[in-house]
């Protein structure tokens, strides 16, 4: 993985071949430089295209990364003409831009969008695009190269892949590449995620193909590696011997929001655990990779993945959680329970909490269990993954009758990125008292400014051909074999019932027993 050094430039500048260095710091730096391209983005009028990567691709342009040649054609099924959709564009992104849109910058970004209308399951509509990028691309010197950016539903994945292949979209020429980004979810059980695989692999070939977890984008969890792997104090401490256990926390304090469509046929378990929090606990627990390429990390991910202890039946009884919430209050106001949102089935079973108790069975982390957490209706939003350590002999101390807190680092992935590790100090005075106290590192401080979005690294990753940060075929079935046996628990006679937890609320009472019965309890984010 990368230590990625922004350059400081901010113009529609063409990019380096040379990795590019803040002259003001001193460091490794490598980037491969990203090549012109035309992304084609299907779900141009959607959510994803408006608050998410349009604005991306506007502050890669501001930050000067952008290839100057890249074009954007959206394809959605509403009529409109170019001029619209810019405009439709431009109001979304001076809300939802991380940078202040600037008035010249976005008139010269937006001249490299285009819109193309079409029904995904209309052949002619290919046909048509095909021509019209042929034109574009000839137009504005994009080499040909093209980022197929699948942002509609998943329902639509599949026609727009078969239709891609049928109208030779997907055949790069002449030196160009043909990829394609796979948005989750990617499947909603291992029968569908590999029935989806054999679609795309018939598109496009492994080595094309970006299936994307926009956790892995973010600043802190790149650096989970540059943490381990170069920092000497971290590593030697990094197993069995020296860790009690793990924690990762992803709290929201959302409900639905209108998803309650998919989010019914999803759930807790299906759309967060199965994807971000399994992606973050491989970047915790793999062993050091041969080399920072794609696939040695990727190797070493799916590794611990297929090293996750399967639980029976009788296992996911005891070791797994799942709760929905019930009416309550967030930050004082009423909110209802999850029964009473719109769209919502009134005796629905889906989970919209999900507390698990893991293990790894490797060398490495024998005996150390793993405490995975998601809900929603959580007084606080914000994920992190805490290391505990185990105690230090109190020998030395007992006889002032203090019980040693444990050393915990702290990885904060949002918001607020950043690292902090708690340890013991004496406190000022004549007495001898020791207070746990924090050693805090944040990404926006420490650097001057603000990280970059998640999106914005993943598409350069992507027009750079580095997958290193997206999911491989073989992380995403085996990930899926594993959440499906819980699934199937839940679906048994005699499973557990789901249980309720008030909004505003830390998750059900049977969360903090999961842990209070290992003589543990849950940090408070």
């Amino acid at each position: 993985m990368r230590v990625d050094v922004r350059s400081p430039v901010h113009s529609m500048t063409p990019a380096s071949d040379k990795p590019q260095v803040n002259p003001l710091r001193e460091g490794i730096a490598t980037r491969t430089a990203p090549d012109s391209c035309t992304v084609v983005i299907f779900g141009a009028t959607g959510d994803l295209t408006h608050r998410k990567l349009i604005p991306a691709l506007y502050n890669i342009a501001a930050d000067g990364e952008l290839p100057p040649q890249l074009t954007v054609v959206g394809m959605a099924r509403r009529p409109k003409t170019d001029e619209e959709f810019r405009k439709e564009l431009s109001e979304e992104a001076r809300k939802h831009s991380r940078q202040t849109v600037r008035d010249e910058l976005w008139n010269g970004f937006s001249r490299s969008i285009f819109y193309h209308q079409s029904e995904f399951s209309d052949a002619e509509g290919y046909k048509r695009l095909g021509e019209r990028m042929e034109k574009i691309e000839k137009e504005r010197g994009t080499g040909g190269n093209r980022l197929f950016y699948l942002a509609a539903g998943p329902d639509q994945f599949e026609p727009i892949l078969k239709h891609l292949e049928a109208a030779g979209l997907n055949k790069a020429s002449g030196g160009s590449w043909a990829r394609v980004i796979v948005e989750k979810p990617f499947g909603t059980d291992l029968a569908s995620a590999r029935k989806l695989n054999q679609i795309v692999r018939k598109a496009f070939p492994e080595q094309e193909t970006y299936r994307i977890d926009h956790f892995l984008g973010k600043e802190t969890a790149q650096n989970i590696l540059v943490l381990r792997f170069a920092n000497a104090i971290f590593e030697p401490l990094w197993d069995t011997r020296y860790i009690d256990h793990v924690q990762i926390t992803a709290a929201e304090t959302l409900g639905v929001e209108g998803r309650a469509g998919y989010y019914e046929g999803a759930g807790a378990l299906r759309d967060m655990v199965q994807n971000h929090l399994l992606q973050l606990l491989c970047l915790v627990l793999m062993e050091p990779p041969t080399d920072i390429g794609a696939d040695s990390i990727r190797d070493e991910k799916v590794k611990v993945v297929r090293a996750l202890r399967r639980l029976t039946s009788a296992e996911v009884a005891t070791n797994v959680v799942r709760g929905q919430y019930a009416e309550g209050a967030i930050s004082g106001k009423p909110v209802p329970a999850y029964r009473k949102e719109p769209n919502v089935k009134p005796d629905s079973t889906t989970e919209t909490f999900a507390a698990l108790r893991l293990h790894v069975d490797n060398w490495r982390w024998a005996d150390v269990p793993f405490y995975l957490r998601v809900g929603k209706r959580l007084p606080k939003s914000g994920t992190e993954i805490s290391i505990h350590f185990k105690k230090a002999p109190s020998v030395l101390f007992n006889k002032e009758s203090q019980a040693l807190d444990q050393n915990v680092l702290v990885i904060r992935i949002q918001p607020d990125e950043g690292i902090s590790l708690r340890m013991q100090a004496k406190m000022p005075g004549t007495s001898f008292r020791i207070e746990p106290v924090k050693m805090d590192f944040h990404y926006g401080t420490s650097f001057g400014k603000a990280s970059p979005e998640a999106y914005e690294r993943l598409l350069l990753d992507a027009m750079s051909g580095d997958a290193t940060l997206f999911a491989r075929r073989d992380e995403v079935e085996q990930a899926w074999e594993f959440i499906d046996r819980i699934e199937e628990a839940w679906s048994a006679k005699g499973a557990p019932d789901l249980v309720e937890y008030p909004a505003g609320s830390w998750g059900p009472e049977e969360a903090d027993e999961l842990l209070a019965r290992d003589g543990r309890t849950w940090r408070r984010l």
